[in-house]
């Protein structure tokens, strides 16, 4: 069944963030949002995560109710369901591959982690995400040293570790350079492939969603204004989600110049040709 939402709603205060939202998300697809700016991209996939709770609604996974869940229940949901951040969210202080077994914290409990009790198993994990993500040449640095993308793919290989059935990417490439975005979208999408594992990305960029995504989701204003495959948005339906006529300007002419077009190519380091 995979992921079923159902009548969800969130308000702050007197401000409906999401309103009535109801998606059906089967296992292994990669899917994209997009909207505007509190168009309730992101409060939908902290709702999912149970970061913040629903206002009314229900959140299933498989035949677990989501929206009941407390306490260790909750703690090993949001172990099957990683979330990356736009901001990383990684302890600057500590090296790239600490941060990476901090995964593993749901299992151990904080002060096994804090102290680096991880087995030779868990160890070997790290690595090899590591390896996966591509920067397993900088494990022994400190986050801070590391550039905007490579913190991000940081931050994926931790996720890894937990073992996720989803991984939820609250705008992931908002904040990096066009190459930096693409090597973290590639990344997502060869997880997503290789690992059938369930990929929910929030998106500004429209280019990245059709350029990586089997399917993508248009919210405005707290509701989804459209759900279908890439090839079936139309200009009209852009300007619907993203309420400005410019819109229709981008889609006609491939949503200019800065955008990612294609996946990269890794043997080139370049944008492969579509």
């Amino acid at each position: 069944m995979g992921l079923a939402i159902q009548q969800v709603s969130k308000m702050f205060g007197s401000l409906k963030a999401v309103n009535g939202v109801t998606l059906r998300i089967p296992e292994g697809q990669m899917v994209g949002i997009i909207g505007r700016s509190g168009a309730g991209k992101s409060t939908l996939l902290r709702m999912v995560n149970r970061l913040v709770d629903p206002s009314q609604g229900q959140i299933h996974y498989r035949d677990q109710e989501i929206t009941l869940l407390r306490g260790p229940s909750l703690r090993e949901w949001r172990t099957k369901c990683a979330m990356i951040f736009q901001q990383f969210n990684l302890v600057k202080r500590l090296d790239v591959f600490t941060n990476v077994l901090i995964g593993r914290l749901n299992y151990h409990g904080t002060i096994p982690s804090l102290l680096k009790r991880f087995s030779r198993q868990e160890r070997a994990m790290a690595i090899k995400a590591l390896e996966r993500v591509e920067i397993s040449d900088q494990a022994l640095q400190r986050v801070d040293t590391l550039s905007g993308g490579q913190q991000q793919r940081v931050a994926i290989a931790r996720a890894l570790l937990q073992g996720p059935k989803i991984i939820l990417a609250d705008e992931p490439i908002a904040s990096l350079d066009l190459r930096s975005a693409t090597l973290v979208m590639n990344t997502l999408q060869r997880i997503n492939r290789e690992d059938g594992i369930t990929v929910i990305a929030s998106l500004h960029d429209l280019a990245t969603a059709r350029c990586y995504c089997d399917r993508i989701i248009g919210m405005a204003h707290g509701n989804v204004v459209f759900d279908s495959r890439p090839e079936d948005l139309t200009a009209e339906k852009v300007c619907e989600i993203y309420g400005m006529e410019e819109a229709q300007d981008d889609f006609n002419s491939g949503f200019g110049e800065n955008k990612i077009k294609a996946p990269l190519n890794p043997a080139l380091g370049m944008p492969a040709a579509s």
